[in-house]
């Protein structure tokens, strides 16, 4: 039996395959499965929950570096797939001729915080810092909710919104992230990063040291900066595909979470008409479509995303590290899905109130950030209750 077949005996009591109306965004109560689901992918949905649950010991292949043990342990609230307190510290180095080093051996792709026990008994420490670093940044955890709807919105739909030199002359110029092999890109703070299985891959990898079929070197998944030999002899891969393939299964049928109805809330109503009004849809366009996809509750379905999945330039008040397609400066619009479940805003979670957010926007967005600063105060009142109910 796979190994985490063993961690749960799964009795599906959903029949599934109910009719859903792709007209109107998809959504469900905060941390359950898509509706539409079949027997057959809900079962496949709890399965790897239970993966995304497991804390792996260092018996498993757990770092010898690495942050967290569990999947949950980060994605935490407020359900499974949600945030947490926990952050991720990256370093890149910016040349001179404005090409981006990752610092990969230097474990600038993730600085991780923790070692095992057998790893610190053998003189291994936790990473204290990227040497040749230009930039460091903190990262929140991100939500993971609705990320199967995001992976199957086609390229061109990205492509269509993008214009890189802003040719429409509205000082917008999302342009499409690309990752380290130049393929277009749409996860990550920094759209580096191309589809669900790499997202997922590079948790186990990054986060947990964790080797996988997709990267069995031991080196490029735990050990950087190297550690004395012997602190992790787990045989590769640590994680098997079943098990990768359920983590992301997990994700992908996890819906996003439903907004709350204050609909007849004409201060509401005020807000959403604002948002556009303002020009902040320019970039958190309200909803995108699907195309296909393997499961009919995934293909042709509408999500609420509140984002175009492209990199924009934020300004140098929000700088941090640089990757193969984007600057310092430049970041994936922040799925506005879901912020009434969080307390910190930002990519690096430097406030705590939206309205502060808001203020500390620039570059691209610098228009729309004047024109709400400029309103009176009950009038961005309406504009924070229109957020609060996403």
């Amino acid at each position: 039996m796979p190994r985490f077949a063993a961690l749960l005996i799964i009795v599906v009591m959903f029949s599934g395959c109910e009719n859903v109306d792709s007209s109107i965004p998809v959504y469900a109560e905060i941390g359950q499965p898509l509706p539409g689901l079949t027997e057959a992918e809900l079962a496949r949905f709890e399965a790897g929950r239970a993966v995304f649950a497991h804390p792996f010991l260092q018996e498993e292949g757990l770092g010898p570096r690495f942050n967290e043990n569990a999947c949950n342990a980060c994605h935490t609230f407020p359900t499974d797939g949600g945030t947490g307190e926990t952050s991720v510290t990256k370093a890149t180095r910016l040349l001179d001729d404005g090409t981006c080093d990752l610092l990969i051996p230097q474990g600038g792709e993730n600085v991780r915080i923790q070692v095992t026990h057998v790893a610190r008994m053998m003189g291994a420490l936790p990473e204290q810092g990227v040497d040749g670093a230009t930039h460091t940044a903190r990262f929140t955890i991100p939500f993971v909710y609705g990320l199967g709807l995001i992976d199957a919105i086609p390229v061109e739909t990205l492509r269509a919104m993008a214009d890189p030199d802003d040719e429409n002359g509205d000082g917008i110029s999302g342009r499409m992230g690309v990752n380290a092999e130049g393929r277009p890109s749409r996860f990550g703070r920094k759209a580096d990063t191309e589809t669900l299985l790499d997202f997922s891959e590079g948790a186990f990898r990054l986060e947990m040291g964790l080797t996988t079929h997709v990267t069995p070197n031991e080196e490029r998944a735990g050990s950087l900066p190297s550690v004395p030999d012997r602190t992790d002899p787990t045989p590769e891969p640590e994680v098997d595909e079943e098990m990768l393939n359920s983590t992301v299964d997990f994700m992908r049928f996890l819906a996003p979470p439903a907004p709350s109805d204050r609909s007849d809330d004409p201060l509401v109503s005020r807000g959403q008409a604002l948002f556009d009004t303002l020009g902040c849809a320019a970039c958190h366009t309200p909803t995108l479509r699907t195309g296909p996809a393997a499961s009919p509750a995934i293909a042709d379905q509408s999500i609420a995303l509140y984002s175009d999945l492209l990199l924009h330039d934020m300004g140098e008040a929000l700088a941090g590290t640089c990757t193969a397609g984007a600057a310092p400066t430049e970041y994936r619009t922040e799925p506005l899905m879901g912020l009434r479940y969080r307390d910190i805003y930002l990519h690096d979670g430097r406030v705590g109130r939206v309205s502060d957010a808001i203020l500390l926007h620039g570059g691209e967005a610098q228009a729309a950030r004047d024109a709400y600063a400029a309103l009176d105060r009950l009038t961005q009142e309406a504009l924070l209750q229109f957020l609060d109910t996403l």
